[in-house]
């Protein structure tokens, strides 16, 4: 058995697919399917079952692929030690990110983070969270961005910042002169992102309201939905880092939200198998340069990330 082997039923039970997972691989179909049978062969056992669609492993085929996965967990432990003795930053990363942090962290993030890792290929996507959660699992991504907690199986949650959430309302709304409470405010007058988004599950957990919000339109981002606000009236929630992106007069319709306030926690989640420290520091590094020094989480202040 090879370390070639146990990377190829790997890839090909992550995939269900012997094309993808050649590709990943970086071999022919022919050669990766050789490879598995060559391994079958000498264990006397079939690994996959070819004659189901998608392909599936067998039975002790599960636990040999698992087994196979704590093996190479800790061959590439041992690689990583080695690298971050004696190389530079290098390597390739894949960062998933929620479309209501994106506009505030990825402009910045590419340029200081190219500037001060020029030797690491970055690769950013923009998704939803089930989206990412699934690409995490399936070690499609190396680690993402997203309000938390999401509380998955296999995925570690470390928490990055904390953000509070304002109310942008109409010029012509009528409102208290007095912040905004948390658990009173006017869901029919409300507008909100379409459903999918982490961020409207937010508002309405801390409304503590059912969502008897305006359906007219459910708008992709936040930037659609302050544009409605000043066209239609009524009123919005938005993140605290697009304040910067509002004109003077568009900051005079902002109210803060109240008792309690409307905080969210922005975290890096990665699987729990992930092994690149020095990486996973160059991201919360880079991050820590753009965030405000308030909103950053303590411990983050403080110390470096320990895997």
């Amino acid at each position: 058995m090879t370390i070639q082997q146990m990377e190829y039923i790997v890839a090909v039970n992550r995939y269900r697919h012997f094309v993808k997972a050649s590709e990943e691989c970086g071999v022919t179909q022919p050669t990766l399917s050789t490879m598995i049978q060559k391994l079958e062969e000498e264990l006397n056992v079939k690994i996959f079952d070819r004659n189901k669609h998608p392909i599936e492993p067998t039975e002790t085929g599960e636990r040999i692929i698992r087994q196979a996965e704590i093996a190479l967990h800790e061959i590439h432990r041992i690689e990583e030690m080695v690298h971050n003795e004696t190389k530079t930053l290098s390597g390739n990363i894949r960062i998933g990110i929620i479309p209501t942090i994106a506009p505030y962290l990825v402009p910045q993030f590419i340029s200081i983070f190219k500037k001060d890792y020029p030797d690491v290929a970055l690769s950013i996507s923009e998704m939803k969270t089930d989206n990412i959660i699934h690409n995490l699992k399936n070690s499609l991504l190396d680690m993402a961005i997203v309000s938390t907690p999401i509380d998955q199986n296999g995925l570690l949650e470390i928490p990055i910042y904390y953000e509070k959430f304002v109310a942008y309302f109409s010029p012509d709304e009528p409102r208290k002169n007095t912040g905004l409470s948390a658990t009173d405010m006017p869901m029919e007058h409300l507008w909100v992102l379409q459903e999918g988004h982490c961020f409207r599950k937010q508002i309405f957990n801390f409304c503590g309201k059912s969502s008897t919000h305006n359906t007219t339109y459910e708008a992709g981002s936040i930037e659609t939905l302050i544009r409605i606000v000043d066209s239609n009236g009524g009123y919005t929630v938005i993140p605290e880092l697009h304040l910067p992106l509002l004109s003077e007069a568009q900051k005079a319709n902002i109210k803060d939200i109240t008792s309690p306030p409307a905080i969210r926690e922005i975290s890096i989640i990665i699987r729990n198998d992930y092994i690149k420290e020095r990486i996973i520091n160059a991201v919360a590094d880079t991050i820590k340069k753009i965030i405000p020094e308030h909103m950053l989480d303590d411990h983050l202040k403080k110390f470096s990330i320990k895997l």
